[in-house]
């Protein structure tokens, strides 16, 4: 027997355990939708004539998240522009652009791509290569997140956004909050919250409008919408222990509906006293080398950039070295 919409009666799509309703395809949209609104409205994250820049990926989040705020923008007359950082991951990266490139040329939304390879210097497999970064201390991500970072930030403030939209939802919000709450890196917590403030003139704001909305509704919604987006994983991504707390915030989420909205109000909670107490420890300087924001003399991506291009100069002398031998 098919369930019903608890609203009109209709066969139902979606049920959504942790508020015992069930959703047409009609109202799961107005349920989304809604939820996008009103986190908007609640921090005040958009305001009219604003300028704001999307990051997207071409991944799940990312184009729904540009496709609610093209269809927001109908109704509250504000600019987007779509920002895709393509790291160089062949076979990965060169797909899910092409999706970000066709979501945005659909919407008619305005759309730049920024390149490793042109502001940085080097791909990231070239700096897989470069580094034997699998085999190290400091793996892929961890050039890789603060080279996109960085990035970001630069295509923020060249395309001259008011605020940069994060395609991070509900099951991002929690996991990141549980790690950070078990690393004790309770600094980080006042750093990450719902909203960013303006800490420094070279840090771009960022928002996340789908920071209350859980990812299986994100995945469900561009199914029914025919939205298209890459599915496909990073072939560098290792997350060890974020995979441990996503699992166990499943297992609790199916046993206990509701867990994750109840740890998402709770970090709500505590933020804004978090924020306080962590965000004037914050001194930012520029990096001497790219005018970034920083807390030290050089930033760490130009940190990173500059250990790279000193192991690549000492690999290809090796390599000259070899041939001259042979």
């Amino acid at each position: 027997m098919a369930m019903k919409c608890s609203k009109c009666g209709r066969e139902a799509v979606y049920f959504a355990r942790y508020e015992g309703r069930y959703y047409c395809h009609k109202h799961f949209n107005e349920l989304v939708e809604g939820k996008v609104k009103r986190t908007i409205r609640k921090y005040r994250m958009i305001r009219r004539g604003e300028r704001i820049g999307v990051a997207v990926s071409g991944g799940k989040d990312s184009v729904v998240l540009l496709h609610l705020l093209a269809k927001l923008r109908k109704k509250f007359p504000f600019e987007i522009v779509a920002i895709t950082i393509d790291e160089g991951i062949k076979g990965y990266r060169d797909k899910s652009v092409e999706v970000a490139k066709r979501n945005a040329e659909l919407l008619g939304v305005e759309h730049h791509i920024y390149r490793f390879k042109d502001y940085i210097g080097f791909t990231l497999d070239e700096t897989v290569e470069i580094m034997g970064a699998r085999g190290e201390r400091l793996g892929a991500c961890s050039y890789c997140g603060v080279w996109r970072r960085w990035l970001l930030n630069k295509a923020a403030e060249e395309l001259k956004v008011d605020k940069l939209a994060l395609g991070l939802n509900l099951d991002d919000e929690v996991q990141v909050f549980l790690m950070n709450l078990m690393r004790g890196d309770v600094a980080r917590l006042g750093r990450t919250g719902p909203y960013y403030e303006v800490i420094h003139e070279g840090l771009v704001p960022r928002i996340k409008p789908l920071r209350e909305v859980p990812e299986k509704e994100i995945v469900l919604y561009a199914v029914l919408n025919n939205i298209e987006v890459d599915l496909s994983e990073c072939p560098y991504a290792v997350e060890a222990f974020r995979a441990e707390i996503r699992d166990w915030l499943n297992e609790m989420e199916e046993k206990h509906p509701g867990t994750k909205y109840q740890l998402l109000r709770s970090y709500d909670k505590i933020f804004p006293l978090l924020a306080k107490t962590y965000a004037k420890e914050v001194k930012l300087n520029r990096c001497k080398f790219c005018g970034q924001p920083t807390s030290g003399e050089i930033c760490k991506a130009c940190q990173f950039r500059l250990q790279v291009n000193e192991k690549a100069k000492l690999k290809f002398s090796l390599s000259d070295k070899n041939e001259e031998d042979y």
